[in-house]
């Protein structure tokens, strides 16, 4: 059909607290934790996926309300839709082109109402099925820019593939480390987004249909957080032998510690 599929959702708080982990350290020096931590506030972040490609956009905040969280997504997704090709075939009439919309509408329990004018549909929006997410104004700004949203069911944030990359993120950006300050968590997460985006990894659907069209079982990868699957491993990084994988017990700086070899 021609649609970009994004998927939105925010991940958080994370606290400014030694994050336990592996990491990776040269042979004979372990990484250390301080025992003791202060709570210097959270952070989250704002996360755009499209599983077709594994691109990520990302922003950290330390609070996200509804004006925080619509004016970041309104700006990237205008920058989305302006990186968009043109429409191939606009529709001949306005009959055709409302009906491309409520086909997106066909089966749900409840259904918004679409405005009168609608523009070419261009994005699906995937994202969760909350309160902030539904408000009148937000709503008609996707319908006139020609995003149509759909939610995910109650219970069903596994559908949305926004969870998988922010797990992966999540894990890539504070596993084993102790952060001290939101902004620090912040700019963390900012940079594994970008190294991320450098080789990223598109994920595909797993679905029943996806498995009964599969050539040979076991032929993807499955990735925690959703329903999402990558057709190869996702890399991790080479061990040398100056390197070990240690899992340590947080502990005081200097003390006795105990380790266990990965």
């Amino acid at each position: 059909m021609g649609l970009a599929v994004w998927c939105e959702d925010e991940a958080g708080p994370f606290q400014t607290v030694p994050h336990p982990g592996s990491s990776w350290r040269p042979q004979g020096r372990p990484a250390l934790q301080p025992h003791e931590y202060v709570r210097a506030g959270t952070s989250k972040v704002l996360t755009l996926f499209e599983p077709v490609t594994g691109q990520v956009q990302l922003r950290s905040v330390t609070r996200s309300p509804n004006p925080v969280l619509h004016g970041w997504l309104q700006e990237s997704l205008d920058a989305i839709i302006a990186a968009l090709p043109p429409p191939q075939a606009p529709p001949a009439d306005l009959v055709t082109n409302r009906a491309a919309w409520q086909v997106w509408q066909a089966g749900l329990a409840e259904r918004f109402t679409l405005p009168e004018q609608l523009p070419p549909l261009r994005v699906l929006l995937v994202w969760d099925n909350l309160a902030g997410h539904k408000t009148p104004a937000m709503v008609l700004w996707l319908c006139q820019h020609g995003i149509m949203p759909l939610y995910t069911p109650r219970g069903g944030s596994w559908l949305n593939m926004a969870e998988s990359i922010q797990r992966i993120l999540k894990r890539r950006a504070l596993d084993g480390q102790p952060p001290e300050s939101p902004a620090q968590i912040g700019a963390w997460f900012e940079h594994t987004a970008r190294g991320w985006n450098q080789q990223s990894t598109p994920f595909t659907w797993n679905g029943k249909r996806r498995q009964r069209r599969r050539n040979h079982p076991g032929d993807a990868y499955a990735i925690g957080g959703s329903a999402a699957h990558a057709r190869y491993p996702l890399l991790r990084r080479r061990t040398s032998h100056k390197e070990w994988q240690t899992s340590c017990q947080m502990t005081h700086k200097g003390s006795v510690r105990a380790e266990v070899t990965g």
